[in-house]
């Protein structure tokens, strides 16, 4: 039975690289960031990689210890939402995949989600599986890609699975969403990341995605896909270290999949794990952000640290 929402709305081999402190040399101005908000904070849940059955039955699934996690802070907080980073059901993206293995675990907050799709949720047709469960929750036209606003924050949730043509499209959209947008601070998210250490790499088919929302002074961007938790510094748009005015991105594809290796770390990476499935926390303030990874219970990795919005 589906856990009420109180308001409306196999192991893997281990490769922890501690490339910098969990609470990151970050947390040294986080004191200073402006604590006074007109607006309220809003909190963000994110995973990609989410619902996998296919041995086990949904409520002992990883997705499940994820799920409890984001139902807890669901509860406690009316300005929290869900936020999944493609891959929603394995392996191919069934309606049946939906309805017995992610609806009974991240499902029971359906209504206080923002999805995006993955190239997993595209193994049936025009991601039909995807598409027909979440409605209109996953923007217009079955396109995969829309925009909301939080309080001071634009979220944009971009399709990283489409033909070049469609993603030309997506491109245009993008180009005058964000030359249109009032807000202070930009989130961005999609499956595929534009740059990873972990098995799949870097997507160089987002890049050019990854360059215009630069241009655009975006502040963080959250991607799957590679089954693991990586935090890079804030990178410019040739993914080079840009502490002023780069973009801070999170790997983070911890959301109940099968945990995968990784690569040697990059250059700008700062912390990685694929030791623990989790969720990562964003609050999002009027002009700037905190982030927490938090781990199913029973594991201790975890990552704290603080930005301000450009």
């Amino acid at each position: 039975m589906r856990k009420p929402i109180s308001f409306i709305f196999a192991a893997a081999t281990v490769l922890l690289t501690p490339l910098g402190q969990a609470t990151d040399a970050t947390t040294a101005s986080k004191n200073s960031l402006n604590k006074s908000h007109s607006n309220p904070t809003y909190t963000l849940y994110a995973a990609g990689d989410i619902a996998e059955c296919k041995k086990i039955p949904a409520e002992k699934s990883m997705a499940a210890r994820t799920s409890d996690i984001i139902v807890h802070g669901l509860d406690a907080d009316k300005n929290a939402m869900a936020v999944t980073l493609g891959d929603n059901t394995y392996p191919v993206g069934q309606p049946e995949e939906f309805s017995h293995c992610y609806d009974p675990t991240w499902g029971r907050f359906k209504e206080r989600t923002l999805p995006s799709p993955g190239n997993h949720d595209y193994g049936m047709p025009k991601a039909l599986g995807y598409f027909n469960y979440f409605g209109d929750i996953a923007g217009p036209d079955r396109r995969g890609y829309y925009a909301t606003t939080l309080g001071s924050w634009r979220i944009l949730s971009l399709n990283s699975n489409l033909n070049k043509q469609d993603m030309q499209k997506q491109i245009a959209w993008l180009q005058t969403e964000l030359s249109s947008n009032k807000q202070a601070c930009t989130l961005a998210f999609w499956h595929h990341p534009a740059y990873s250490s972990g098995g799949h790499g870097n997507n160089d088919n987002m890049k050019p995605i990854w360059k215009i929302l630069v241009q655009a002074k975006a502040d963080v961007v959250l991607s799957g896909h590679d089954h693991d938790y990586e935090r890079f510094v804030p990178m410019n748009e040739n993914g080079d270290r840009d502490d002023k005015n780069g973009i801070r991105s999170f790997v983070v594809g911890t959301g109940g999949a099968q945990l995968t290796p990784m690569f040697l770390p990059k250059l700008t990476t700062e912390i990685r794990s694929n030791s623990a499935n989790g969720v990562l926390k964003l609050s999002l303030h009027d002009k700037s952000y905190e982030w927490e990874f938090v781990p199913v219970q029973g594991v201790t990795f975890t990552d704290k640290g603080a930005g301000s919005c450009h």
